[in-house]
């Protein structure tokens, strides 16, 4: 598994971003997420929860020094990208890090863009969804439309957290936002699943079609994972699934 050891890391070659310099807005030496997916690289959560998080000045003078070392160099991001150890949208004063990283990259890198990879679970926050309005790419989860699916693969710890909950909070967006779906099959605690399945695919299309992203990437396994009973699906199949949002309008890419 991997963790961040850094508040800024990389720049790192994205499968779906290009150059890409990372913000880890937790601790850096533990996981924390409202979610606790089984495909995580980070591994599941830390159960210890007196981690300290990066102060919000912390975060803009490292950034603004990485920033200063790349234009220095040279070396132009294609993209600011919060990721990092868990759920970047839990940190307290994440709506003010997204201004002053914004205001960053207008200094250094105008054409750069600002992109959050989130889980989705803290829309209904009013700073939260604030601060992903102003990113160029709020890039959010949303890996099933089956309660039972989404539970076994991503397991939210928030208990009010389901499909449709899910759906109402992103359809805020209007249509401003990219959906990040992995795909994949396998097995967990004696239970089996594949997010696949004709099934699976259509309620997912009907929620697509709810939310109205402008943009839907698509992507499997690429590195390893807390449980191991998990199958990557290739390219193949997943640009079938593509094919299929496609031809209902939608603009998918598809990470091999």
């Amino acid at each position: 598994m991997i963790l961040f050891d850094q508040i800024i890391f990389g720049p790192i070659h994205s499968r779906r971003l290009g150059l890409s310099l990372g913000v880890n807005l937790l601790p850096v030496d533990a996981k924390i997420c409202s979610f606790n997916c089984i495909y995580c690289e980070c591994g599941f959560n830390t159960t210890m929860r007196e981690f300290p998080m990066p102060t919000r000045q912390q975060v803009r003078e490292t950034l603004e020094a990485k920033l200063t070392e790349m234009n220095d160099a040279g070396q132009v991001p294609d993209v600011i990208t919060f990721a990092g150890n868990g759920e970047p949208t839990l940190h307290p004063q994440f709506e003010g890090i997204i201004d002053d990283t914004i205001a960053l990259r207008n200094q250094f890198f105008p054409l750069a863009k600002v992109s959050v990879l989130s889980n989705s679970t803290r829309v209904h926050k009013a700073q939260v969804f604030r601060a992903l309005q102003k990113v160029d790419n709020n890039i959010m989860k949303f890996d099933s439309a089956i309660d039972r699916t989404m539970q076994l693969i991503d397991q939210p710890t928030g208990k009010q957290i389901n499909v449709a909950w899910f759906i109402e909070q992103l359809k805020r967006f209007d249509g401003d936002l990219i959906i990040q779906t992995m795909l994949l099959r396998g097995e967990y605690k004696g239970e089996t699943f594949d997010n696949t399945t004709d099934e699976e695919v259509e309620e997912w299309l009907k929620a697509m079609e709810q939310i109205r992203p402008r943009e839907i990437m698509l992507y499997s396994l690429d590195r390893d994972t807390p449980v191991q009973q998990l199958q990557k699906i290739d390219f193949d199949e997943m640009n079938a699934i593509a094919e299929k949002a496609r031809a209902r309008g939608f603009v998918v890419s598809v990470a091999c």
